[in-house]
């Protein structure tokens, strides 16, 4: 019946900022517009997303909560702008060429992600003509940031530029109900990039055989060997100098890492989400990977495969394989063909290439459960550059780093973008990556950088960078504050809080070495609240490679001398001239909560020389998470751990058990957490906690504090998608920046 009612019309114009490009996000507006019998167009404009939609006001007002909350999985919509205006009579709706603009304000890129179930599915399906292609994707998976040269996020900006599609591609490409509807990276055997060098089949041989091969990946190259070969593991470690760190593995299923390791709900919807890091899980017994894969740790990290073209090789091996950055010990991943060979000579017996060029490269993520929930210790290919929200909008600012474990971060607006994972600065070819990063980022962004913020050491080399660039002026933070700031800024929290920052160290500004730190504070300011007893650091970085020095140095604090057990279990190490060391008012202190887990490790016969930063401390809790006993924790004086290593070598005369020891001091720890935070909170009326810096990548700790800190009466902030490590660093510097701005410093 007709009622007479007229319905309005209107036309919208709607601006989307955000990750909306390379995530099927236009053929996405298609569809909601075309459902909803609107007309108009969408396009890419620079980093945004710009649709015009005219038609029934009620019909155009869905559509604009539809592109903001139902969007597709690997999109992330920051800002959605409206302006209406007089309706123009346009009909049809069409996905238009992108309009190329001189600013762009986004660094929103997005991240490469692992094939989906779907191409997967048609990969392994013979009548299909995507039929083992290794590089098969969609607008739902493939890759997108290491692939992409410039924005906006089109074919002719990828490396995919140099691949015209066939005329079958090309129907799908530009047909609105297929899923490669306007996915950049598509391709097929007939028009894509090929594999170069041996076939697939070829390299599963070769790897069954034993050797060592060099696959091309996402992010960069990797090396692949059997994991169940103890002589092929060993000779990887030897070709590769990485004595002890532990290697990475693929699986080609959850029902083959199930056999591996103990796997969490949490774990296990990490394995296999998009992102596809590495999962690190508690080992099963017999589990029959060689213990060369991960010594000294009852952790194994796995993974699944992020493209099909590890799906191909992992599912044809049948056994899990090690996997790890394609490069030499302490050099950034390998991206470049030409440097591959040469990189590889003497590494790889074997090397996979293909022939789509990696633009930038990304690292494997990875992360573990603790609590029952995925946290990121390495966030790099799947995660980054995902931006992060800030509290509000400000200048831009660029955040360089520490030294090791390596980000970069630049805030826009009201989002930072941390890179990849770059690692540690003391290789040449690391150091050209970060600076190619940082260059990288402000081109993106196309915005002024108003402040380059770096850390309060000045040897770091990214403080050096800071202190000679000519992008912006410079300002030192101090270590533990990033730290703190990190986990305030991930979580939302204005402040203050009292921030808990354990780690190796971070230069403090009394001239010591911090480590151990209790902070009260924000963005804007800190207090040094209360920190560990500081002891000498002998030798100073070789106290870092030689954990018996700590052990030394804590035993001369506590008895003035080295115990006769402690000197018979160190040898011939030559312990008299480090308490000559100790002894001298030269000798940098610190205050390092890390340092003193390296010193009950090598107490335990750990760990007396490590080849990589946080071993002796990984060897100690992984002795501990194999102890049942019920020991209380030893006891503390205030901040002082006399009583502690009092504990820990009177145990180990009497002849406890290592493992008892060592969980015995686990739980000391989280006790003086617990205890000192609990001070705080009643000198200063703060109720929530911050737990940042490495030493929180200790599972056993965390979950062994959180009920304690939480029964206490505190609310307890934590890193879960920003690593705890240094690699949450340049997060906090940009705030921290963006502070001193606001408050013109």
């Amino acid at each position: 019946m007709h009622t007479g009612l007229v319905s309005e019309t209107t036309r919208l114009t709607v601006e989307i900022t955000g990750t909306v490009q390379g995530v099927g996000f236009r053929p996405f507006v298609f569809g909601v517009a075309s459902s909803l019998g609107l007309a108009g167009h969408v396009t890419n404009a620079g980093a945004r997303v710009l649709c015009v939609v005219e038609g029934d006001e009620a019909a155009c007002q869905t559509f604009v909560r539809r592109v903001q909350d139902d969007v597709p999985s690997l999109a992330d919509v920051h800002h959605v702008s409206v302006t209406a205006s007089e309706p123009q009579g346009a009909s049809g709706f069409v996905i238009v060429e992108s309009q190329q603009v001189d600013q762009q304000r986004s660094m929103a890129i997005p991240p490469d992600v692992a094939t989906c179930p779907p191409c997967l599915e048609e990969a392994q399906d013979p009548a299909d003509r995507r039929h083992d292609y290794p590089f098969i994707c969609c607008t739902a998976c493939g890759p997108r940031y290491s692939v992409v040269r410039d924005l906006p996020y089109d074919r002719s900006n990828t490396s995919m530029a140099a691949f015209n599609l066939c005329p079958q591609c090309r129907a799908e490409y530009e047909d609105p109900l297929d899923r490669r509807f306007h996915a950049q990276a598509t391709s097929c055997v007939s028009c894509g990039p090929r594999l170069t060098g041996p076939t697939v089949d070829q390299t599963v041989g070769a790897l069954l055989a034993g050797s060592i091969v060099a696959v091309k990946g996402l992010g960069g190259y990797q090396l692949l060997c059997r994991a169940d070969d103890a002589e092929t593991v060993q000779r990887l470690r030897d070709r590769k100098h990485r004595p002890s760190k532990p290697f990475a593995l693929l699986v080609d299923s959850i029902e083959m890492a199930e056999q591996l390791v103990e796997l969490q709900e949490a774990g296990r919807a990490a394995l296999e989400s998009p992102e596809a890091p590495i999962v690190l899980a508690r080992a099963l017994p017999s589990n029959g990977v060689a213990a060369a894969v991960a010594p000294q740790t009852s952790l194994l990290g796995l993974m699944l495969p992020a493209s099909n073209l590890h799906a191909m090789v992992a599912t044809r091996v049948g056994v899990p394989l090690v996997c790890t950055s394609g490069n030499r010990s302490n050099e950034p991943i390998v991206i470049d063909d030409a440097r591959a060979a040469e990189s590889f000579t003497g590494i790889a017996d074997l090397v996979l290439k293909h022939e789509r060029p990696i633009e930038r490269r990304a690292d494997d993520s990875v992360g573990q459960v603790v609590a029952g929930e995925f946290r990121l210790l390495r966030r790099a290919r799947g995660y980054a550059p995902r931006s992060v929200p800030l509290s509000s909008a400000g200048p831009t600012v660029l955040g360089v780093g520490a030294e090791l474990k390596n980000t970069t971060c630049l805030a826009v607006g009201d989002r930072a973008s941390l890179s990849v994972h770059l690692g540690d600065l003391e290789s040449p070819a690391t150091l050209a990556a970060f600076e190619a990063t940082v260059a990288d980022q402000i081109a993106f962004s196309a915005a002024d950088v108003a402040l380059v913020v770096h850390d309060l050491h000045p040897e770091y080399l990214s403080s050096k960078f800071a202190a000679s660039q000519d992008i912006a002026p410079s300002l030192a933070v101090q270590h533990h504050h990033a730290h703190l700031v990190s986990c305030l800024v991930e979580n939302r929290y204005e402040g203050p809080a009292i921030g808990v920052v354990f780690d190796g160290l971070g230069w403090g500004e009394d001239g010591t070495a911090w480590g151990g730190e209790f902070l009260v504070g924000d963005a804007h300011r800190y207090d040094r609240a209360s920190f560990l007893r500081p002891v000498a650091m002998p030798g100073g970085p070789a106290a870092v490679r030689e954990p018996w020095r700590m052990a030394v140095a804590h035993c001369v604090a506590t008895f003035g001398d080295v115990p006769a057990p402690v000197r018979a279990l160190f040898g011939e190490r030559p312990v008299d001239a480090v308490i000559q060391l100790c002894a001298d008012p030269a000798t940098l202190q610190t205050s390092s909560i890390g340092r003193l887990f390296d010193a009950v490790a090598a107490l335990c016969g750990l760990s007396d020389a490590v080849s990589y930063e946080g071993e002796a401390a990984m060897a100690l809790e992984s002795l501990a998470a194999g102890a049942a006993g019920t020991e209380p924790g030893y006891a503390w004086r205030g901040t002082d751990p006399s009583d502690v290593v009092r504990g820990v070598i009177g145990d180990l005369d009497s002849g406890v058990d290592r493992a008892t020891v060592a969980l015995r001091f686990h739980r000391s720890v989280a006790t003086f957490v617990v205890d000192t935070c609990s001070q705080i909170a009643g000198e200063t009326g703060l109720d929530t906690v911050a737990l940042s810096g490495g030493v929180f990548q200790n599972g056993l700790l965390v979950e062994r504090a959180l009920p304690m800190l939480r029964n206490a009466g505190l609310h307890v902030l934590q890193h879960k998608v920003i690593p705890p490590n240094d690699g949450g660093i340049s997060l906090g510097q940009v705030a921290i920046g963006r502070a001193a701005l606001a408050s013109g410093q």
